[in-house]
């Protein structure tokens, strides 16, 4: 079966600041990749140039057969981009929900403007997803009325929403407090046991050593380790990796 996500030679660029440097991977369908790393190491702007909300200098990106050149432009060229970012979805360490709209408005919003989804659909699937994240009872509920974790199950309900092929999920506990991280890390099992595709970059690791097939250790842009989690955690080969993992308290 070809690889879903396909990325070859990726840079990126912030005026003379180097920040992804000459990245290449795949990821197969079904397969569940953590990125993991130090903060300013270029995790999340690697995420966010998988479905270019930031757009990368050179390489190729290609997801579910959409094949994009990087740095074009244009009408044929955006158009491409949008065909791309209608196979992913992301989920973002603030939830960003419309603060004016419930919890089944802000679901459905993306699939009646973007994809033209009549009302009465968008209306069963969102509240098909909203089940499915245990909100369905907070349908009419507006984001002040839920907490972070409900607030970001919403943001993953409307994310799936637009019936993605693969999740990109960009560090999606970090803002919440401790006792909410587990209610979102459990939806996030229920999809990886439900067989999405999905790219996450987490400072979990209890959840990449026991749900990721690959773990990527990012340092300077640069990919460091790449490996399954047994490997990764028990005998990394890179220093690098090794001192990271000792900073978490986490030893061969």
């Amino acid at each position: 079966m070809p690889p879903i996500i396909q990325v070859s030679h990726l840079d990126k660029y912030f005026d003379n600041l180097h920040v992804l440097r000459d990245l290449s991977f795949e990821v197969a369908p079904r397969e569940v990749v953590c990125i993991i790393g130090r903060s300013g190491s270029g995790k999340s702007t690697l995420l966010r140039c998988l479905n270019f909300l930031e757009t990368p200098d050179f390489g190729v990106v290609e997801i579910d057969g959409v094949r994009i050149e990087c740095g074009g432009a244009g009408r044929a060229w955006r158009k491409q981009v949008h065909g791309l970012r209608l196979k992913t979805g992301m989920v973002f360490q603030s939830f960003n929900l419309f603060a004016h709209m419930t919890a089944l408005e802000n679901v459905i919003e993306g699939p009646i403007t973007v994809k033209k989804m009549d009302r009465v659909s968008a209306v069963a699937l969102g509240m098909h997803n909203l089940t499915k994240v245990g909100l369905g009872n907070k349908a009419d509920a507006y984001p002040s009325r839920l907490s972070g974790g409900q607030q970001q199950r919403v943001a993953i309900a409307r994310a799936m929403t637009m019936q993605p092929q693969v999740m990109l999920f960009d560090e999606p506990t970090s803002a919440l407090d401790p006792e909410l991280v587990g209610e979102v890390l459990a939806v996030m099992q229920r999809l990886v046991e439900e067989g999405m595709t999905m790219v996450t970059v987490t400072h979990e690791m209890s959840f990449a050593r026991r749900f990721a097939d690959r773990i990527i250790y990012m340092d300077e842009g640069r990919f460091v380790e790449i490996a399954p989690p047994d490997q990764f955690f028990a005998a990394p080969r890179d220093e690098r990796t090794r001192q990271f993992l000792s900073h978490l308290h986490i030893t061969p």
